[in-house]
């Protein structure tokens, strides 16, 4: 059942610089780490949003929000979700995180102040919507480290099964999990 009022934001962009093709549309278990990320923030939140740049073309089962910046940073993205939500907090899962479950994303959503992480941080992450001029700021400064605008809000972590936080960072990484 999914908790009210939260929004689970995916971020689908990124340059994929070492994965070598989007990340997005990688298969793992049968389906495509977008679709993947897509279903567990369904399990987890009342509203989903996929963010990323519309001009990378990436064919998806879902509709991309576009994050209307040529910065490729994941705070472009998060800034976008959290302009787009219509909730008071969100949940923001990276598609290259196969392993977020929708206990972790809720438990992030219900951790968080300003904003809520894990140990390995800074994402998946919770943010409330009052953490948005903060995000915004950096962003028109070019400040473009997520952890660096997190220093400057109420962040909480959550310490989780660090099997959870696999990232995908490379082919030869994904075809390891399977």
């Amino acid at each position: 059942m999914a908790r009210p009022g939260l929004t689970g934001v995916l971020l689908v962009g990124g340059a994929s610089t070492r994965f070598g093709t989007p990340k997005a549309l990688a298969w793992l278990d049968g389906e495509t780490l977008a679709e993947r990320a897509w279903r567990i923030l369904g399990d987890a939140c009342d509203e989903r949003l996929a963010v990323g740049k519309r001009a990378d073309g990436l064919e998806l089962p879902f509709e991309l929000e576009d994050d209307g910046t040529e910065i490729r940073a994941a705070l472009a993205g998060v800034v976008a979700g959290l302009r787009a939500a219509r909730t008071d907090r969100v949940v923001i899962l990276p598609v290259d995180m196969p392993f977020v479950t929708p206990e972790l994303l809720r438990r992030l959503g219900e951790a968080c102040s300003d904003a809520a992480v894990t140990q390995t941080g800074p994402l998946p992450a919770a943010l409330a919507a009052r953490a948005l001029p903060v995000l915004e700021r950096c962003l028109d400064q070019n400040h473009l480290a997520l952890h660096e605008a997190l220093a400057n809000l109420d962040t909480r972590c959550i310490e989780v099964d660090a099997r959870l936080l696999v990232n995908v960072n490379t082919p030869d990484e994904l075809s390891g999990l399977g």
